[in-house]
């Protein structure tokens, strides 16, 4: 599968702004499921700075800043994905079959790896072990059960449990609401799932991406109505990151795209940043994921 995706946001300032400092992740990082071929992002106005590095978790990170009077703010990034083909059924079937507390047990062993995906089990702000996490983890981490069942079960729940509803909650909406109401989205249900594989000792990661939505047949498929989208990952030792998608239930394949990852969505927020302004602003995003093979 190839991909063309164009992400468009766009700010418009009711008065005029004379200072913005800026930090865009929104580049798609190369994994082994998939190649970023090409990578282009166009800010309008040009920024009077304008720096490109790799974050702490290997994320791609635009840095600019403008320092001239504008009124409007816009940063369009178009990016050519292969995605690659990757076999993990054999893993999966022999090492996810290990009991969730053997898998976690063998996190201790001293290998770069597992050291590395160590850092992904503390709680943070937005995945505090509260509001009865760890019960509700526990419901599917029962004694000796495989890890890769436990964690398929866990998303299974959160997607027939939780409701989706878009602008129910907001990036600042903390866990307890979430699980309080049994509603949110895509970013809500990651952070559930996260929050509970951390709760029983497990690595678990916030993955950044987007996912490619098809039109009833027959239908064209309008430009700019796809959507970023978020899922979470869990260390197996001996396998690896495996993706998980509690929103539709699936496991990310083909129609998944990554475009980074962190400890949950403020590790890895799209676009953000400071401006010097007193008015407020609107703002419109726009997202067309599309195959071009």
């Amino acid at each position: 599968m190839k991909y063309k995706i164009i992400h468009k946001t766009e700010y418009i300032y009711y008065e005029p702004i004379s200072l913005c400092h800026n930090m865009a992740r929104l580049e798609p990082r190369n994994t082994p499921s998939q190649n970023c071929k090409k990578s282009t992002v166009v800010i309008d106005p040009v920024p009077d700075v304008l720096n490109e590095f790799n974050d702490f978790f290997g994320n791609k990170v635009t840095y600019f800043a403008i320092q001239r009077e504008h009124k409007s703010l816009t940063v369009t990034v178009s990016s050519e994905i292969e995605r690659l083909p990757v076999n993990l059924k054999q893993g999966i079937d022999t090492y996810g079959k290990v009991s969730w507390e053997d898998a976690r047990m063998q996190l201790y062993q001293q290998r770069l790896d597992y050291i590395d995906a160590r850092q992904y089990v503390p709680e943070t702000e937005a995945t505090k072990f509260e509001s009865g996490i760890t019960n509700y983890a526990l419901k599917s981490f029962t004694p000796g059960r495989p890890i890769y069942e436990a964690v398929y079960d866990l998303m299974e729940r959160i997607f027939k449990e939780f409701q989706f509803k878009p602008g129910f909650t907001t990036v600042a909406t903390p866990i307890a609401e979430v699980m309080q109401m049994r509603k949110g989205v895509c970013q809500d249900f990651a952070h559930v799932g996260i929050a509970c594989l951390r709760s029983v000792g497990l690595p678990a990661r916030y993955v950044s991406g987007y996912i490619e939505t098809l039109p009833p047949p027959g239908v064209e498929k309008l430009v700019g109505v796809d959507a970023s989208h978020a899922w979470f990952a869990v260390f197996i030792p001996n396998i690896g990151w495996l993706d998980f998608d509690p929103t539709n239930n699936v496991i990310p394949g083909d129609q998944h795209i990554t475009i980074g990852w962190g400890r949950d969505y403020f590790d890895i927020t799209p676009l953000k940043g400071v401006i010097l302004s007193s008015g407020p602003h609107r703002l419109s995003v726009s997202v067309d994921v599309r195959r071009t093979v």
